[in-house]
């Protein structure tokens, strides 16, 4: 699953809006994100087919917070995709109140963006006709719940590593790192190294000219059993696909 997030345009009130409401556009075909990605029209159809046929509504979620029942803040009313993007008119839950909060903040503009989760089904390379390299085609993709949220994930990554890169400075400089801030960077460098370490395929191809190698082998020098089939038969087996996805949080006092 992947999210995406971006600036949107939100209405809270006017015309057409009842108690609660609203309406966003959160998504915006042919626009290149930070991402490399340009989402066409056309991408949302299907998947939007198959939300109105399940008679299920689409969740909207404050910030993707999807294991807290309260982060839960409301349903789409209606979605569909217009010659700009993906507009949809969503209708909050005002008898919860992490929902009134949210709203008391979208209509104070203190929060202006909106996210989105989805899962590629269809896209390509492209060059695109002002020549752009390395341009990600998004041509179909599932929908799985949209919601309002301080700061995308791109940009709280990206506030994670100027604040590393200011505590780094501060310590060559001789500033002093307390024990506790010390524990959390630790805990935080060795949970993401474990994750980039499971999510590298293993190297599977025999090494040329029978040099030796770690891999484990049984006492007449045969493959052991749990080696891949490929790799018993002279052949490379196809590489691990790199699933893993690792948030960290890093507290600064």
């Amino acid at each position: 699953m992947r999210i995406k997030d971006f600036g949107a345009q939100v209405k809270t009130a006017g015309p057409g809006l009842g108690e609660g409401e609203f309406e966003a556009i959160v998504s915006v075909f042919g626009n290149l994100d930070s991402d490399g990605d340009v989402v066409v029209p056309g991408a949302f159809a299907k998947t939007l087919a198959e939300w109105a046929a399940s008679g299920d509504p689409i969740p909207v979620i404050w910030s993707h917070a999807w294991t807290d029942p309260f982060s839960h803040i409301g349903h789409v009313i209606e979605a569909k995709e217009i010659d700009r993007g993906l507009w949809v008119k969503g209708a909050l839950d005002l008898d919860n109140p992490t929902a009134v909060q949210v709203r008391r903040l979208m209509k104070g503009r203190r929060v202006t963006q909106f996210s989105f989760a989805y899962d590629v089904v269809e896209g390509a390379w492209v060059t695109t006709a002002k020549g752009d390299p390395d341009v990600y085609e998004l041509r179909e993709l599932v929908l799985y719940e949209t919601g309002p949220c301080l700061l995308g994930a791109n940009q709280e990554t990206e506030l994670i590593a100027a604040k590393a890169a200011a505590v780094a400075g501060a310590v060559k400089a001789g500033r002093v790192l307390s024990q506790k801030n010390y524990d959390a960077l630790v805990e935080a460098r060795d949970a993401i190294s474990g994750v980039i370490a499971a999510a590298e395929p293993e190297k599977t191809s025999p090494p040329p000219g029978g040099e030796k190698t770690d891999e484990p082998s049984q006492a007449d020098g045969s493959p052991a059993d749990d080696e891949p089939a490929g790799a018993k038969s002279g052949q490379a087996a196809p590489p691990a696909p790199r699933r893993a996805r690792a948030v960290a949080t890093i507290t600064i006092l």
